[in-house]
């Protein structure tokens, strides 16, 4: 029979993880959560209790929805695009028309916006977007474009850039983890489809998608959780202007805690994005699950 401490020796080696993410983590959402049900937190030594009012206030604040719609643009768009790139430039360094050195140096450049950090992101792209930056350098030579053209600063396509900018830095991601699927996929299926005459468009939809089915759910999991809390690139580029037409969810919140000192309505937004993170978070393990079983 083993000893008390033998039986107790994985969870000694677990438990400072363990400690450190009660104290890091569970803590901070249980204070947060707290907070979403109190008026004047933090800022008042003692906050009064006010049940689902926060919420209600929430929910009634035509600014909230603006930035629930700006998310849900940004968030689609983004993971659309981030798929339909990372797909195509796995296919064309997987494919067979390239050289072993051509596809290395292409490799290196197609990385490379995910190597930035977002400061550098921002500040690069800022750069180029002003009224005499490259863009309107090389855009001026088209016909019926402007050469002095506000490309953060116009209302009316800021989110589009916003949306393109986080598309340029984020599609590697996608390309690399779908270029590792490819190479796991047996050339025996397509050879195999050659001979029953099946064309590469069948091949694709029938060899290579459910191949990599399990792949494009889990990153795509993941990259609609992270776009969700995106948060650096956009503060930085526009801070959520002009007139709000890119203010984010996490913008939202940094606005309501750090301009207006409204800790309470702050913290309700968080425990919003929180659920849904969550949820999203839950389909992502069950994926994992099925795709392990």
């Amino acid at each position: 029979m083993k000893s008390i401490g033998t039986k107790t020796t994985p969870y000694r080696y677990l438990a400072p993880t363990l400690i450190l993410m009660v104290v890091f983590l569970v803590v901070p959402i249980c204070m947060v959560i707290g907070y979403s049900f109190v008026d004047k937190a933090i800022v008042s030594p003692d906050p009064t209790f006010v049940g689902w009012e926060n919420y209600k206030t929430l929910f009634a604040d035509q600014e909230f929805w603006g930035a629930v719609s700006h998310t849900i643009v940004f968030v689609i768009v983004s993971v659309v695009a981030h798929l339909v790139i990372g797909m195509i430039f796995a296919m064309l360094l997987n494919s067979r028309y390239f050289k072993t050195r051509t596809k290395t140096v292409a490799r290196v450049i197609y990385v490379l916006p995910w190597v930035f950090t977002a400061s550098v992101i921002a500040i690069l792209w800022k750069l180029m977007l002003q009224p005499s930056g490259i863009v309107n350098a090389v855009l001026s030579f088209l016909p019926q474009v402007s050469q002095n053209t506000e490309w953060l600063s116009d209302q009316s396509i800021a989110l589009a850039v916003i949306c393109f900018i986080n598309i340029w830095c984020g599609y590697p991601f996608y390309m690399i983890s779908i270029l590792a699927g490819l190479q796991g996929i047996s050339g025996d299926l397509y050879e195999s489809a050659a001979l029953d005459g099946a064309t590469g468009a069948k091949s694709f939809l029938h060899i290579t998608i459910p191949q990599l089915k399990p792949i494009l759910i889990s990153i795509a999991m993941l990259d609609f959780i992270w776009t969700l809390q995106s948060f650096n690139v956009v503060w930085m580029l526009t801070a959520g202007g002009p007139v709000n037409s890119t203010e984010m969810l996490s913008v939202y919140i940094y606005k309501l805690a750090f301009r207006k000192a409204d800790y309470s309505m702050a913290a309700t937004t968080a425990v919003v994005l929180l659920i849904v993170c969550v949820i999203i978070a839950i389909f992502y393990v069950r994926q994992q699950k099925k795709a392990r079983d």
